[in-house]
C-alpha cells in the first residue's frame, strides 16, 4: 500500500477539510512567496485536490 492510499484512506469523509487545508497551505506560501509563484501554487493545489478527492473548483473559478 503507497503513502498516497494511506492518506486517501485517513482521509476519506473529510474531503472538505482536506480541500481547506490545501488551500490554506497554498495561500501561506504565495504569502510568503510574494506572489511569485502563484501559477506554480494553484496548479499544486489542484491537483492535490484531485489526487485526495476533492473536486471543488479552483479558488479562482469560485
Amino acid at each position: 500500500m503507497s503513502m498516497l492510499d494511506k492518506l486517501k484512506g485517513m482521509l476519506k469523509g473529510h474531503e472538505d477539510q482536506t480541500g481547506q487545508g490545501v488551500d490554506k497551505a497554498g495561500d501561506f506560501v504565495d504569502k510568503k512567496t510574494q506572489g511569485k509563484h502563484s501559477g506554480q501554487v494553484d496548479s499544486a493545489q489542484q491537483k492535490l485536490n484531485e489526487q485526495l478527492g476533492d473536486r471543488r473548483p479552483p479558488p479562482d473559478e469560485r
